[in-house]
């Protein structure tokens, strides 16, 4: 928000409706700090567990696909290409379009979570994934309800656990598998990486440490081509 004030207030000073821009490092606020809960793999299926059963999808939706609560109730059937591994949200709840062309990026999933998306949608009338009671379409506050009613269920979990935490259980899956920021960044749908690295830098390995490995390897090559020349 601050950046976006400098922008208009700079535009400002360049009109000359204003001398000088207010907007400075000074009065820049420090970056928050948000640290996100994250979940184990473990409690990730508790919660699945726990879940009513129509609404099981969502938890996989939430996990290993990173969508937020409105994008899971609203994600229909043909937004999933389920022989090749592909979800691609379109509109949020109940059928508003996504805003924006980062939010719409394809996301990949493997063959094992496909075929559970696929039977959620045999057990329904096949309008959206995600489902009510009798097979219709579910809500927001449907999944949301069920998430709090499973607190109590799942040793560990803060009693603010949100359906949202599950994209935080997301992306931090995604780093420990060694994926770089960029594709981190894609697989979110952030519009920048910066927003990624904000959120989730902490959870990257530790720099020094990557650094000695890199030149690690480099040292260990050298003294093996050493040791053949000695040999020969």
């Amino acid at each position: 928000m601050h950046s976006r004030l400098s922008q208009v207030m700079g535009d400002a000073v360049h009109d000359g409706i204003i001398p000088r821009n207010p907007c400075s490092r000074r009065t820049s606020p420090g970056q928050g700090g948000q640290r996100p809960y994250v979940a184990t793999t473990e409690q990730v299926w508790a919660r699945h567990d726990v879940f009513p059963e129509h609404l099981r999808a969502a938890v996989l939706l939430g996990a290993f696909v990173g969508l937020r609560t409105a994008e899971a109730a609203a994600l229909r059937p043909g937004d999933v290409d389920f022989m090749r591994g592909i979800v691609s949200p379109v509109i949020q709840y109940p059928d508003r379009q996504l805003k924006s062309e980062t939010s719409r990026t394809p996301v990949p999933i493997p063959q094992e979570l496909a075929l559970m998306l696929s039977a959620a949608v045999a057990q329904g009338e096949g309008r959206t994934v995600v489902t009510d009671e009798i097979g219709r379409e579910s809500s927001p506050w449907a999944i949301e309800r069920a998430m709090r009613a499973g607190r109590g269920k799942v040793p560990g979990r803060p009693e603010g656990f949100r359906f949202h935490d599950l994209r935080h259980y997301y992306a931090s899956l995604l780093i420990a598998s060694g994926l770089d920021v960029k594709v981190v960044q894609a697989r979110l749908r952030h519009a920048s990486a910066m927003t990624t690295l904000n959120t989730y830098g902490h959870l990257w390995p530790d720099a020094d440490e990557s650094a000695r490995a890199a030149v690690s390897v480099v040292m260990a090559a050298r003294a093996d081509s050493l040791r053949t020349r000695e040999a020969l």
